[in-house]
């Protein structure tokens, strides 16, 4: 494709032409794998494909070791999938991390070890995609490879758009080996991913990730050795890529929807739904959630009450999160990602949510009521932002209150919640609804929560006798504590359950405890059932092992029904009362350290490169006290020395304690947190701060999370440069134990399918 692709969205038709005027010719014109063709065909990997290209003396090179060292690196330590930029409108381009060489090689590996695995079994596996660019090649790619193989590969009718928790759900109720999902969740358009779901319909643990990773590296030595390597693609019309179950289950649609009857969809709450008086505006970014969500509400018999915002599939996204100038004031595409929470800052200093600024409230909202409640989703449908309007009279209340708002004109505001505060608000009303069902009593009730999430949900539980499981960030982790419960249930379904959080805690969750809240402060949250979720074939889970939004959005809808005209903010206010919460604010700080839009993939690396050094210097900085006081090499007062030393601005003389925990360093003081963590995917580091200060917590998180990393003399006295340099890998180590104990490693055995 040479010619420049248009579109009618002016600055997406910027985007192109950047892409298309940095993109040499050498991979405009390559042409190594059709999928065009409707018939199978092979792919001839060559050994000169997997050095540099050079006009001259290699005129076929891909370079395709220089990718699979970062996608290697990549898959030890992702939290959600594999992720990376990609050329949008070139998908062959290797020189991107995302990439169609990537994306059959790995699916290609993941197939043999599967066949290796399971010899003379048959495989069936689920593959969706939500709406971003090239997402419908990568999904064609994907099961075409895998019939080529040998494997089943169940897909939508049409091969159309599926939320990621619908896949992770069927994985699991239809006890498949796993699934295969194109998305890079709320990132940038340019972005793109797959999460691969194990036959738990959880994303892979890093161990799980390097067996295809280890894979990869035997497909380029034999590569290596023999010169080609052969990778046979079959027919689009292959009957092993299979339209007719998915089609037969509605995609699945009507089991989820009996999952959620048995859980947040019960009764009481589809009650309280139908009788709103004023609609509930649902906002889909990028179009994909409206064919799954509406035929789920459409069948609870209440999508009447729902009105929709961008219901049109765009990859794009409808240029929600897109500008044409950088944070520095510089005139070049950008894009924020479509994560309704970001706040980013004008060049003037003032705040700002860019998001939703693009969201253009002010006009759409302009005829509904005061206390109309927009509910946001991603384009794979598994996060949720809640906000409502209310009257700018309130303005001074929700700044005492630390809840952020929008103007929208006209004495009119946007509440925009946290989900530390939204989930805070549906973790206590679920509560409340199942005493009102005389529920609650009939077993013990526990939470599991990544420690980058609010201390409030902490305070909260203690509060109202809910177990409390600390985990690292990544829903997979919060799958895997569920797992080590199941095992113990079924195992030793008369004993108290007993796990460990990631801060080395002994948790007893009592004897046959059920799951009220799974979540993370980035707005993913699952909710558990009373009774135990069973597959076709009989296994048994507490809850599933994806974050879902649609059932965040039934349970938010239900509150907001409940509440009638009285404010969420209201609502938050009165559970930080009734529960003496002392931490009710929090923040989070996003640190990248380069522009992630950049179309020139040379700068883009480079720049990458020296963001991901600062982000490892400021890792290291604060990892390397709390691995230090964990080994004994230092104490709690040499922290507070180095870090009063380091921060002068700062007080540290109330630390409490320094942990590593899993991905990133806590530190716990007398009435707030702080914790410093290295993305898992990108060139930045995220700080997070709860407490019962809003100022304090974000000075603190800012300062620390901006820290350059350097050693200082106290650092170094009493952390021996041996020590810092193996650090991560210490940790890692420590990491991987966590992960290991109690660990439901039960292998799965393939059932005789019915369906």
């Amino acid at each position: 494709m040479n010619k420049l692709k248009e579109s009618k969205n002016a600055l997406e038709n910027e985007l192109f032409k950047s892409v298309y005027d940095k993109t040499p010719d050498n991979i405009k014109n390559l042409d190594i794998m059709d999928f065009s063709k409707d018939g199978e065909f092979t792919i001839i990997l060559k050994k000169e494909h997997l050095y540099p290209y050079d006009e001259k003396t290699n005129p076929e090179g891909l370079n395709l070791y220089d990718w699979f060292n970062g996608y290697a690196k990549e898959a030890k330590v992702s939290t959600a999938g594999i992720r990376g930029p990609q050329n949008i409108l070139y998908p062959q381009d290797p020189r991107f991390p995302i990439n169609l060489f990537g994306i059959v090689l790995a699916t290609l590996a993941k197939s043999l070890v599967a066949r290796e695995k399971y010899k003379g079994q048959t495989i069936l596996k689920v593959a969706g995609r939500e709406v971003r660019y090239n997402s419908a090649l990568f999904l064609d790619a994907i099961a075409r490879i895998q019939a080529a193989n040998g494997i089943k590969t169940l897909v939508p009718v049409e091969r159309k758009t599926i939320p990621i928790w619908l896949a992770s759900f069927l994985a699991f109720k239809l006890d498949l080996l796993g699934g295969e999902y194109i998305t890079s969740s709320h990132g940038i358009s340019v972005k793109n991913a797959t999460k691969d779901l194990n036959c738990q319909g959880s994303q892979y643990l890093p161990e799980e990730s390097m067996e295809f990773v280890d894979k990869i590296d035997e497909i380029f030595k034999e590569t290596e050795k023999k010169g080609i390597y052969e990778i046979k693609v079959a027919a689009k019309d292959n009957p092993l890529i299979d339209e007719s179950v998915m089609a037969k289950l509605n995609d699945g649609i009507d089991l989820y929807v009996e999952y959620l009857k048995s859980g947040v969809a019960k009764k009481v709450n589809l009650d309280l739904i139908k009788t709103l008086k004023d609609k509930i505006c649902i906002e889909n970014v990028g179009g994909s959630a409206y064919r799954t969500l509406s035929r789920v509400l459409k069948k609870l018999e209440v999508s009447g009450k729902f009105d929709w915002f961008n219901i049109e599939e765009d990859p794009f996204f409808h240029g929600i999160g897109k500008y044409d100038i950088t944070p520095k004031g510089e005139h070049a595409f950008y894009d924020y990602s479509v994560d309704a929470t970001v706040i980013a800052k004008r060049l003037s200093g003032e705040k700002f949510f860019p998001v939703i600024e693009t969201l253009h409230y002010e006009e759409k909202l302009k005829n509904y009521p005061l206390g109309t409640c927009v509910l946001i989703t991603d384009p794979d449908h598994d996060r949720l932002t809640i906000t409502q309007t209310e009257p700018a009279s309130r303005i001074e209340y929700l700044q005492k209150n630390g809840i952020d708002y929008v103007p929208l004109g006209n004495d009119k505001i946007l509440t925009v919640f946290t989900a530390n505060q939204a989930f805070l608000m549906i973790m206590d009303f679920w509560a409340k609804q199942l005493k009102a069902q005389n529920l609650w009593k009939n077993h013990p009730r526990f939470m599991i929560k990544t420690t980058a999430s609010a201390n409030s949900w902490d305070e909260w539980a203690r509060k109202n006798d809910v177990k409390v499981v600390n985990v690292p960030v990544g829903f997979k982790e919060i799958a895997n504590i569920m797992k080590k419960v199941e095992l113990q249930l079924k195992n030793n379904p008369a004993k108290p359950v007993i796990v460990d959080d990631v801060f080395g805690n002994e948790i007893n969750l009592g004897v046959n405890p059920r799951l009220l809240f799974g979540g993370e402060e980035s707005g993913g949250m699952i909710m558990g059932c009373e009774d135990l979720i069973e597959s076709l074939a009989g296994r048994k889970a507490v809850a599933m092992r994806e974050k879902s939004a649609t059932e965040a959005i039934v349970v938010a809808s239900a509150l907001i029904a409940k509440l009638g005209k009285k404010p969420m903010s209201d609502y938050l206010n009165e559970i930080f009362a009734d529960n003496d919460i002392v931490s009710r604010y929090d923040t989070r700080i996003d640190i990248a350290y380069y522009n992630e839009s950049e179309p020139d993939i040379n700068k883009l690396k480079a720049a990458k490169i020296e963001g991901e050094k600062k982000r490892t210097k400021n890792d290291l900085f604060f990892l390397s006290m709390a691995m230090g006081v964990k080994e004994g090499l230092m104490t709690l007062d040499d922290v507070r020395e180095i870090l009063n030393d380091s921060f002068k601005s700062l007080i540290f003389d109330n630390l409490e304690d320094i942990k590593f925990v899993g991905d990133g360093t806590y530190l716990k003081f007398a009435h707030k947190y702080i914790e410093i963590r290295p993305s898992g995917t990108d060139a930045k580091t995220k700080a997070y701060g709860g407490g019962s200060n809003k100022e304090m917590i974000e000075t603190y998180a800012n300062v620390m999370g901006n820290y350059s990393g350097d050693r200082t003399e106290l650092h170094k006295k009493f952390i021996p440069d041996d020590f810092y340099a193996k650090t991560k890998d210490m940790a890692m180590d420590y990491y991987l134990a966590f992960v290991d104990k109690g660990a439901n490693n039960e292998k799965f055995v393939i059932p005789d399918y019915k369906f």
